[in-house]
């Protein structure tokens, strides 16, 4: 186990020297001071909060570089996530999202195997993933939810589901969340706290951004700089957390193309049955080359 860095320097004012000035005590103390305060700061940016605030869970700053938040403290953040309630295994079953002790083993070892095959595509590390429809009710919501509780399977990793599907969002009633905002508020407003649009869903490890008040054009959003600075930040901030973007079918708007360019892979999901094969290959054809990883058959 690696340890937890430690930027605060050693002040024992036991230990100063006999011959020490006033004025140098007084600055070791205001030093201390100041180390005392970062610390504190520090741990509420990392998620340090009590259960009344548990959706209280990424910083609100955008500002990051490299290393930012280290690995061991994240972990132990991951822990202490709060979930104010849980789904019931019958509740899953009645939102047909799968959970480890599913008894649908079908459905919930063809999400791991999904899951299993992302992972080696992206060498283990997170990612940020788009899915869309190849037509409209290809169900593009449900291999994102299923996906995406299947990488918080895993007490290491986090994830987060993000519904760009600002005509039509879903995933909070789904999910059973009365969002008071989400992400075109966020997008809307340059003081906005992330924080403010992070829902826990009732499934540990897993979080979801609902789309926020809705909006006539929702590509304006998604070409801002905010939007990828925001995309950005919480992979950068987060090693450990997958990120997935469910958005409105491919052959209905472009959000999904534009989206795409914003993330590392894309992802079709196509209605088995209900559209010709010409179809989906002009669908999928839709689709950067450099960042499409496939199709999923649904149904």
């Amino acid at each position: 186990m690696p340890e937890q860095r430690n930027d605060q320097p050693e002040l024992d004012p036991t230990e100063q020297r006999s011959g020490q000035s006033e004025e140098q005590g007084a600055r070791s103390a205001d030093e201390q001071s100041f180390w005392l305060k970062r610390k504190e700061r520090l741990k509420q940016e990392l998620g340090h909060f009590d259960e009344e605030d548990s959706r209280m869970l990424v910083p609100s700053s955008l500002e990051l570089g490299p290393g930012a938040v280290d690995k061991y403290v994240i972990s132990k953040q991951i822990v202490r996530m709060q979930e104010p309630r849980r789904l019931t295994p019958d509740d899953l079953d009645e939102r047909r999202i799968i959970y480890p002790e599913s008894r649908n083993r079908t459905l919930v070892n063809r999400f791991r195997d999904l899951r299993t095959k992302l992972l080696e595509l992206s060498g283990g590390n997170n990612f940020t993933l788009v899915v869309s429809g190849a037509s409209s009710g290809a169900g593009s919501s449900f291999v994102a939810l299923n996906l995406a509780a299947a990488f918080a399977f895993d007490q290491a990793k986090t994830a987060l589901i993000i519904d760009c599907n600002l005509r039509e969002p879903s995933l909070h009633t789904t999910l059973d969340v009365l969002p008071e905002t989400g992400l075109t508020d966020f997008l809307d407003d340059p003081d906005y706290d992330i924080a403010r649009i992070l829902y826990p869903t009732g499934i540990p490890r897993l979080r979801l951004i609902p789309a926020g008040s809705r909006r006539e054009t929702p590509s304006e959003f998604f070409t801002s700089f905010r939007m990828k600075q925001f995309l950005q930040a919480v992979r950068r901030r987060y090693p450990d957390r997958f990120i997935v973007l469910d958005t409105a079918p491919i052959s209905e708007s472009p959000d999904a193309r534009i989206l795409t360019e914003l993330c590392d892979y894309a992802m079709l999901v196509v209605p088995h049955g209900k559209i010709t094969a010409t179809t989906a290959e002009h669908a999928a054809t839709a689709f950067n080359p450099d960042k499409f990883v496939g199709a999923v058959i649904n149904g």
